[in-house]
């Protein structure tokens, strides 16, 4: 009876032991793969987009882009210097750039090629003069149904 007892001891504590290593392997594992995520994407993410700010106002100018692309259309260069315009008549305010995108196309992708076309804008308003601290750019935006795609494939820009 005294060695069935010891045996049936020595199969709980191995069975108690291998889980208690599965599940350290299981949380080290998790750990493991948060922490390479959040050490690459902080630093991409930072670099792109600023805290939340919120819109005032009606957009200054819309610039519209064609499914799938970031490239500038052609009006961009009369747009911007709307934007130039506004800003040196109001020195103290910020510009704001929201970029937006329909429903075509997988979101990730989607949210690639809003911030795409937010960042070309920011580049060509920084090659017209627009001092780099006084851009800011907003998260890429979903615009859900109701309208035209092509309305939602667009980047706005506020002066605030």
């Amino acid at each position: 009876m005294q060695e069935d007892d010891d045996n049936q001891n020595l199969v709980l504590g191995i069975l108690f032991g291998v889980i208690a290593l599965v599940i350290g392997l299981v949380i080290g594992l998790a750990s493991y793969v948060t922490g390479q995520t959040r050490e690459a994407a902080p630093a991409a993410v930072a670099a792109v987009e600023a805290p939340e700010i919120a819109e005032v106002g009606e957009p200054l100018i819309k610039l519209y882009f064609d499914s799938g692309k970031a490239d500038l259309p052609a009006n961009a260069a009369e747009e911007v210097a709307k934007v130039v315009a506004k800003l040196q008549e109001e020195p103290a305010k910020l510009v704001l750039i929201s970029g937006y995108h329909d429903e075509t196309g997988g979101a990730a992708v989607n949210a690639e090629v809003a911030k795409a076309r937010a960042l070309a804008v920011k580049d060509v308003l920084i090659a017209a003069g627009i001092p780099a601290d006084k851009v800011n750019l907003r998260k890429p935006a979903i615009t859900l149904g109701g309208g035209e795609a092509a309305e939602a494939r667009r980047v706005e820009v506020r002066v605030q």
